[in-house]
């Protein structure tokens, strides 16, 4: 009885956050569709008011920060990123935006984590998967990066696990590397970017296929050693 009295207060304000963040993105999302406006053309807005901007890369991850809260694609951020910014600056500002984009979600889950136990309360397998990626947190985090996996679900499943921060990060910024870079590289292509058929640069669209494939043949590779190691062990 104390502890259900003494949970209760814990839990009021993230569930009241949660309500919040709920009825604020469900808003966004009516107004969205009620002025016919999807993702696409929202990326696009965003490139025509940034482009040429002096402060347009501030902006641009002040953007990428708030993309989280309302699950805009990140794909669609990057793409733009490399069509604003052109492959070597692009990178670099995709690669630090995306990171703390992450870090953004990952705190968001912890905090609403926060206090949870999965010690033998949980379904089974998903307790030892909590343990393992807390345990693993780093090799875990870039495989599933390397894999290509939804970027907001892996972060938000790592808070609500509370893989350390660290760990997070790194496995974070190494395994979405390549993603990033040939995500950022197809935008760099890209000759407009107005939500009409793409016309990409075919040498750099290449470049960007190349450094794709290559993540998931390294995650391949990964995946196949830690499957022999946990087989081994």
């Amino acid at each position: 009885m104390n502890d259900a009295t003494g949970t209760a207060p814990r839990l009021r304000p993230r569930l009241l956050a949660a309500g919040v963040w709920i009825v604020a993105a469900g808003g966004i999302a009516a107004w969205a569709i009620l002025e016919g406006r999807g993702p696409v053309d929202a990326a696009a807005s965003l490139v025509d008011a940034l482009n040429g901007s002096s402060w347009g890369v501030l902006a641009f991850i002040g953007v990428f920060l708030a993309r989280p809260l309302v699950l805009f694609p990140a794909t669609l951020l990057t793409i733009a990123g490399g069509f604003l910014y052109g492959p070597a600056l692009g990178i670099v500002v995709v690669i630090v935006a995306s990171n703390a984009s992450a870090m953004v979600a990952y705190a968001i889950a912890r905090w609403f984590g926060a206090g949870r136990s999965d010690d033998g309360h949980g379904v089974e397998r998903l307790a030892r998967w909590g343990r393992r990626i807390r345990t693993r947190g780093f090799q875990t985090i870039m495989l599933m990066r390397l894999l290509y996996l939804p970027f907001d679900l892996v972060s938000y499943l790592a808070g609500i696990a509370r893989v350390r921060p660290l760990p997070f990060l790194a496995g974070t910024a190494v395994g979405g590397a390549p993603a990033t870079v040939a995500v950022v590289l197809f935008g760099a292509s890209l000759e407009q970017f107005d939500g009409g058929a793409p016309r990409p640069d075919v040498p750099v669209l290449l470049t960007s296929v190349a450094v794709l494939v290559a993540g998931l043949a390294l995650a391949e590779i990964l995946r196949r050693r830690e499957g022999a190691g946990t087989a081994a062990g």
